[in-house]
Order: structure tokens, then sequence, then C-alpha cells
């Protein structure tokens, strides 16, 4: 794998790794960091597709469709492991595992893609973000990032609320109730869910648990 790699790239929190609309020689694998993938409509609102984490593909769209169709952001200081496009089809064929690795990360976004799709169309606001929570607190616990059941959470609630289509106010007031019932605290940068069964229930979701996940 190393033979692909032409470098490694470090992103300023805040920064733009990718925009919408553009064209790109390399994609890249997230080594360390959290960002988040966001699609701006023409009336200028945002819609945030998903949060990128550790081991996250990112600029695969634009190797396959030319362009990408969204933006990505880092949102803490993020290390990038980058790949020239040009050799893609080539390492899948000297290393068919990988191959192998892609389809198996695709399968996994197709399953959250569609959970996400049944979230925003038919669950209620509680609802939303108690399975915004619980599914976050999953994706970072699994990748060992939990200390004392606390995950690092360093979006901001109006990233939240864009992901799940409500409006900041009505994120921050849900949220405000699952921190007074002490279900779920996020705040510092940090989350922990001393009710995460309790939250899971709420949205009508089973609990995951980690499966070892092929590393690109």
């Amino acid at each position: 794998m190393e033979r692909f790699k032409i470098g490694e790239l470090t992103i300023e929190a805040g920064r733009t790794i990718l925009m919408q609309g553009a064209q790109s020689p390399q994609f890249y694998t997230v080594l360390r960091g959290q960002g988040l993938r966001h699609k701006t409509l023409e009336n200028g609102r945002r819609q945030v597709i998903s949060f990128v984490l550790p081991g996250d593909l990112v600029g695969l769209q634009a190797v396959v469709t030319g362009e990408m169709q969204h933006s990505v952001e880092a949102s803490v200081e993020t290390t990038l492991c980058v790949f020239d496009r040009a050799g893609l089809w080539d390492l899948f064929s000297n290393q068919p595992k990988r191959s192998y690795s892609l389809t198996w990360l695709s399968a996994v976004e197709e399953n959250f893609l569609g959970e996400t799709l049944a979230t925003l169309g038919q669950r209620d606001a509680s609802q939303r973000i108690a399975w915004a929570l619980v599914r976050l607190h999953e994706r970072l616990s699994a990748l060992g990032m939990a200390r004392s059941g606390r995950v690092p959470l360093p979006w901001r609630q109006q990233d939240l609320a864009d992901a799940v289509g409500l409006s900041l106010v009505h994120t921050n007031k849900t949220l405000a109730r699952l921190r007074e019932s002490g279900l779920a605290d996020w705040s510092g940068g940090g989350l922990s869910l001393p009710g995460r069964r309790e939250l899971a229930e709420m949205a009508g979701i089973d609990l995951e648990y980690p499966t070892q996940r092929p590393l690109l």
C-alpha cells in the first residue's frame, strides 16, 4: 500500500479539504482528525451529509464521476493519507483485497444512507437527535476513541441541526431536554451517553456493536 501513497497532508480546523464542484487529482484516507461532508443548495442552505472520521475514504466520488458533488471540511486539525487517482485501478489490480475493502465500506455506507433517509423522513425531532447521538457514539467508540465512555464530538449544534433537518433552536431545546433527563451530555467538545439504551429505544433502532473494518 505504501508504494501507492504519495504523501500525507495536514489540514487546519475549519479549512476545506475538497470543494463541491471541484475536480481532484488525489483522493484521501483520514489518518487522524474529524470533519464533515456537506452539500450547499442553490438557495444557499446547507445539508450535512455525514461526519468524517478516521479511516474514512475522502474524494473517491471525484475519481469516479469527475467532480465532487459535495464539500468536505476539517472540523479539527486533520491528517490525510494522499493517493494519486491515476493509480487507483492499478492498486486494485495489484491488491484485490483492497477492492474487497472498498466494497465493504460501500456496503456499510449504503446501509447508513438508508437509515439516514428513514430518519429524516419518518422520525420526529427527539428521535432524530437520539439516533444521531447513538450512531456517532457507536462509530467513535468502535474506533477506540472513547475515554471513560466519552467520545470527542467537536462539531457545533448547527452542524447536527443541518445533518438531521432541524432548526438550531429546535436542536438546542432537544439536546437540553436529553441532558436534563440524564440521557446525554454533549459539552466541552465531548459526548457521553448515560442513557444509551434508552436513546436507542427512543429512536427505534438496535444498538450496534463494533465490527472489524478493513483499512484502505
